[in-house]
């Protein structure tokens, strides 16, 4: 609409250029034949301001008397805006938004046509001397009055003309009030194909970092794919992850969730129930949303984003993307633990195998020290065994040789606690929590330790222990695995230890203790092969068929024990007695020459003829070999020493012979 000649370029310009006013002719009908319905009124004060704005923008040369300035009403009585006037001050109290023309716009609203009250007709005290005028706008297809333009003028001021004008002003407005309503759907039109085509272009991220999540069977390429993603799509939002306890990354941006700080709380709350959790501060926003799997959560996504640029299609995406995290997360945990669990079956088979392949105890105790040093990377291992006759703990292999042998009272240390529980332990700091002192510990300056008992038949039977000098150095993993293996171990210890009892008996006389002939032979054989010399003593006890005769058969017994037990104690280490036969004994002394065995056998003579009870004697037979000799057999040796023997019988007992 021109108002006026000289300023219809000027109006043609702001037309053209106020935002506004560019409504495309060519609008969607759906879109021209819209209109505000009477549930719109109460809530378009806003539309109307905006309309109002725009519509001063393009009535400059309007023929309205300078100084008096328009005022928008909604239909309820708010002023909605007035126009701008370069006499702001004048009639300062007359213009009342409560009060200025309120009797020509009521009537405005309620006749639905244009109202004119001169000065004489108002009934308000303040409006006395003012002509007002009220204009209704009504919306344009269902006749509903969604505003009032309205205006004072000096008494005798306002007429028919002027009343016309301002209905030409409202007509103005209302295009400009129906130009922003079509504005609204189109930009509603422009943000839902916004919307479209963020959401499309969310989904398709979501669909291809999802794929490559569940190609990942590694946890670490998960969480980088998770984190890389959102620094990816959202680059001025700060990204963190924080996973529970049981799990540590090399990823700087995956922490360990704290439960202990305040500032964690909203992190701990998405933990625990499960659900997303947000908070706001000034212009930030920050979300946590929790890693579920179908097992449990297993962490939680932080992010602090922008509430400006974050939106519902925003929070859909993370939702999204940290559930579908979560189930990859998953999968690639279930997966490296099954390779854990196949990896620690083939090591615990291959170790059974092991300790099973060697039935001698020190052979068992050395291979199971070495491999559970390698294993878990410790820097100590005990293996300890319990003596149930003396009640003690026996170190019997270690990597510490000062502990070799060591022993400890049943009721010490970790193997006291696991003695009476039959659990195993997992110790993170000894320095730091120690709840028994450990000379163990001590010694090798250990600050980690695991333990486990050995058991059969649900009764400890011995202990194993690993230990580390720094800290926190083993994990559950590692404490589940110990128990498994402490198992197998016992087992295999258990086996090594009946074998050698078993062997004991077969190679030991059950009365004197000694070895058993067999045992013997097989010794010096062996002796022979790899010595240069060797002696040999027959002992005989003199007499002793009487001996049996005059005090029994047990008392001949107890002095068959009374005289090996002299012989062990007469002889070394290295030297090898046994019983040959009923009261014959023979004793084979690798690397002594004949007149170093003559000083033994002297030396067990008398000592049986002092220390027996009742009192008796014994006669010895001696013979030698030696690497110069031609080859000589056990059984020649053994020949020569009880041809000896023969000689001292007939030189009267008592006495030793040489062969």
């Amino acid at each position: 609409m021109v108002y006026s000649a000289n300023k219809n370029e000027s109006v043609q310009h702001h037309h053209a250029s106020h935002p506004s006013s560019r409504t495309p002719n060519d609008l969607p009908l759906w879109i021209q034949r819209q209109d505000l319905s009477e549930s719109d009124l109460p809530y378009i004060h806003s539309l109307l301001a905006l309309s109002f704005g725009d519509w001063q923008e393009l009535i400059e040369g309007f023929p309205w008397p300078t100084g008096h300035p328009f005022l928008l009403i909604h239909p309820d009585g708010t002023k909605v805006a007035k126009q701008k006037s370069e006499e702001a001050g004048f009639f300062p109290a007359a213009w009342n938004e409560a009060s200025i023309g309120v009797n020509a716009v009521s009537e405005a609203i309620r006749s639905c046509r244009p109202m004119l009250l001169k000065a004489e007709e108002h009934s308000s005290p303040q409006l006395r001397g003012y002509d007002s005028l009220a204009v209704p706008i009504f919306t344009r297809s269902t006749g509903l009055p969604c505003a009032v333009l309205a205006g004072l003028l000096p008494s005798g001021m306002a007429q028919a003309g002027e009343l016309k004008l301002l209905q030409a002003a409202a007509l103005h407005y209302r295009s400009c009030l129906y130009r922003r309503f079509e504005l609204l759907f189109v930009k509603d039109l422009l943000q839902g194909s916004e919307s479209v085509n963020k959401e499309d272009h969310r989904r398709e991220i979501l669909s291809d970092v999802l794929r490559r999540m569940y190609d990942h069977i590694d946890v670490e390429s998960v969480l980088s794919e998770v984190i890389d993603i959102l620094e990816q799509v959202y680059p001025l939002s700060r990204t963190d992850l924080f996973l529970s306890q049981d799990y540590s990354s090399s990823n700087e941006k995956v922490k360990p969730l704290a439960f202990h700080q305040q500032e964690m709380d909203i992190c701990w709350k998405a933990f625990m129930e499960g659900e997303i959790r947000e908070e706001t501060e000034g212009p930030r926003r920050r979300l946590a949303l929790p890693l579920t799997g179908k097992q449990g959560v297993y962490g939680v996504l932080l992010l602090d984003v922008s509430r400006s640029t974050f939106d519902d299609i925003d929070l859909r995406f993370v939702k999204m993307l940290s559930e579908g995290a979560g189930s990859a997360f998953e999968k690639a945990k279930l997966h490296e633990q099954a390779n854990t669990l196949i990896g620690e079956l083939r090591l615990i088979n291959e170790l059974t195998q092991r300790l099973n392949s060697s039935l001698k105890l020190s052979d068992t105790m050395q291979f199971a020290t070495s491999e559970l040093l390698s294993i878990f990377k410790a820097d100590y291992c005990f293996i300890l065994q319990l003596d149930r006759v003396n009640g003690n703990f026996i170190v019997m292999s270690t990597n510490v040789p000062d502990m070799m042998n060591e022993l400890f009272d049943r009721d010490y240390g970790f193997c006291g606690v696991m003695l009476s529980t039959k659990e195993p332990i997992i110790l993170s700091d000894y320095s730091s929590a120690t709840p028994v002192s450990s000379q163990l510990m001590d010694v090798t300056n250990s600050r980690s330790l695991l333990a486990a008992p050995l058991l059969l038949n649900g009764e400890v039977t011995g202990a194993v222990m690993v230990a580390h000098t720094l800290p926190n150095h083993f994990s559950y993993d590692n404490y589940k695995l110990l128990q498994v293996l402490s198992a197998h171990l016992g087992l295999a210890v258990s086996n090594s230890s009946l074998h050698a009892e078993v062997r004991r008996m077969v190679i030991t006389d059950n009365l004197t203790g000694l070895f058993a002939r067999h045992y013997l032979n097989e010794r010096i054989h062996r002796k022979q092969l790899k010595d240069a010399y060797g002696s040999l003593i027959l002992v005989d006890i003199d007499h002793f068929k009487k001996v049996n005769d005059t005090f029994g058969h047990q008392i001949g017994d107890a002095i068959l024990i009374q005289v090996s037990s002299i012989i062990r104690s007469a002889i070394r280490d290295s030297d090898i007695a046994a019983r040959w036969g009923g009261e014959e004994l023979a004793i084979y002394l690798p690397r002594l020459t004949m007149e170093q065995a003559i000083r033994v056998a002297e030396r067990i003579r008398l000592r049986v003829e002092e220390e027996t009870s009742p009192k008796v004697t014994v006669s010895c037979g001696l013979s030698e070999w030696t690497a110069a000799d031609e080859k000589i057999s056990v059984e020649t040796l053994f020949y020569r020493a009880d041809m000896a023997l023969y000689e001292a019988k007939h030189q009267g007992r008592n006495t030793v012979a040489v062969g």
